[in-house]
């Protein structure tokens, strides 16, 4: 549980939940008999009276998680409930904030507002009314005439409040809707929120807040839930009881904010079991990948992160870090899980300590850093051990990608397929491992000055048959 300072505790509810996913899980079909789970069975609910922010990695799942609550999007197994009844057959009244300003630019501010209550098929002049003392209320008086692209950020998205809650609604869901605005915009919007909210000038009995940012979570949030990845699933779910107005250097909130990272960066159990379908058919768990999710990180990000550890020390806490450089914690994450899967770094409740692998890359010079890379990738990663393995053996020492999407089709979207290869290119290009022809989509072995093949560690001969023998 969260540090008993930091204001934070379990969890009572008095009354009955809005919204309620019992065993709510997200799939994609891969094959006749495999499925990509995207969010594991999950058990959550929506009560009145709470700010809920919903924090994770990317990739986590977030979105789809507040997609299939608002009703946007199906679970592929379990069910939702508004009010106990099944969301299909129910009559919901919920809004959605976007993270893009999703305005109509060819309408005026006050017909954006208007949009869903015409929608919705309210008479003229009542819709245009309730619009009126909307706009007054989050401070767009006066702009009714202006268009979208008359307004800056700030005011853009003051339009997106506005029209979500011109419909009045039960539930008012937020998909990171602060993230496109700069500092001091985002943190007067966040108050203003938080001022209508509490003082109830608005009639939402609850609020749904998707996040990457740690401290709005817990600047704005009554309960907060962390989601771990592969596939989507909760990893804590609890109350803050800190009182408003909330500093961000008051102790209790420090500790809070740290017990929230250390539960996003600490690396999660992995389960024997794989899930079963109704059907019988079984479903692909992304914790039981034989490919490690490759993060989307440059080496030359993580040379860089290397170096800025060694300058602190060899340790540092990673979200301090993250603070002081101005950057998002969620931008900062894969360059981190880059340089653990490598070997560079070992990060422990939220500590990231460098190894002596990572300060000999970090310290070396350009080729000797390829070289050490060129290592580190071949000891970790599967995805360019195969590669790697696969132009070596064959005649003409030339493999196309589909030989490769194919593999990572049995376990990723067709996407993050795209994404996984993308990310594998790069870094063995950067090692010298191979070559690749975007013109041909092929890769072709690189040979380095006095050998004769790629470099390889010696026990890899014997590694990965059934690859090697699937290449035409």
């Amino acid at each position: 549980m969260p540090p008993e300072s930091a204001g934070a505790t379990g969890l009572t509810h008095m009354t009955d939940p809005i919204i309620q996913a019992q065993q709510v899980e997200k799939y994609y079909a891969q094959s006749k008999d495999a499925r990509i789970l995207v969010i594991a069975p999950t058990d959550l609910a929506i009560y009145p009276g709470e700010i809920v922010a919903l924090l994770g990695p990317s990739g986590s799942g977030k979105s789809t998680l507040l997609r299939m609550l608002s009703g946007l999007s199906r679970p592929s197994a379990g069910k939702v409930l508004w009010h106990g009844k099944d969301l299909d057959s129910a009559e919901i009244n919920v809004s959605i904030v976007f993270q893009s300003f999703a305005l109509f630019p060819w309408l005026t501010v006050l017909e954006n507002v208007e949009a869903p209550l015409k929608a919705r098929g309210m008479e003229a002049q009542k819709r245009h009314r309730r619009s009126l003392k909307i706009l007054d209320t989050v401070g767009l008086d006066g702009f009714e005439a202006a268009y979208p692209k008359e307004l800056s950020g700030g005011m853009r998205q003051r339009v997106g409040f506005a029209r979500a809650l011109v419909v009045e609604p039960e539930v008012l869901f937020m998909d990171e809707p602060f993230s496109a605005l700069d500092v001091l915009t985002a943190d007067n919007l966040r108050s203003e929120l938080l001022e209508l909210w509490q003082k109830k000038t608005i009639p939402t009995k609850a609020i749904f807040l998707v996040t990457h940012n740690i401290e709005e979570a817990v600047l704005l949030a009554d309960r907060i839930i962390v989601l771990g990845r592969n596939p989507g699933h909760v990893r804590t779910d609890f109350k803050v009881t800190l009182a408003h107005p909330r500093e961000r250097k008051n102790q209790a909130f420090t500790a809070l904010v740290d017990y929230i990272y250390k539960v996003l960066t600490k690396p999660d159990v992995v389960p024997t079991e794989v899930p079963v379908l109704a059907d019988g058919r079984r479903v692909r768990d992304q914790r039981q990948m034989r490919y490690e999710m490759l993060p989307h990180a440059r080496p030359g990000g993580i040379a860089g992160l290397l170096e800025l550890i060694i300058d602190l020390g060899g340790r540092t806490d990673i979200y301090k870090l993250a603070d002081e450089l101005a950057f998002e914690i969620d931008d900062l994450f894969p360059i981190v899980e880059a340089a653990q899967l490598l070997g560079f770094l070992k990060v422990e409740e939220g500590d990231a300590a460098i190894t002596p692998e990572g300060k000999a890359y970090a310290e070396s010079e350009i080729l000797k850093q390829k070289e050490l890379f060129r290592k580190a990738a071949i000891d970790h990663v599967l995805l360019l051990r195969q590669i790697t393995r696969a132009l070596a053996n064959k005649s003409d020492h030339s493999v196309p990608e589909e030989f490769f999407l194919d593999m990572l089709d049995e376990q990723f979207s067709d996407e993050e397929c795209r994404n996984q290869l993308e990310t594998a290119i790069n870094w063995g290009r950067y090692a010298e491992l191979f070559d690749w022809d975007d013109a041909r989509r092929r890769f072709t072995l690189h040979v380095h000055e006095g050998e004769e093949g790629a470099e390889l560690p010696p026990d890899e001969a014997s590694k990965e048959p059934k690859e090697q023998e699937k290449v035409g």
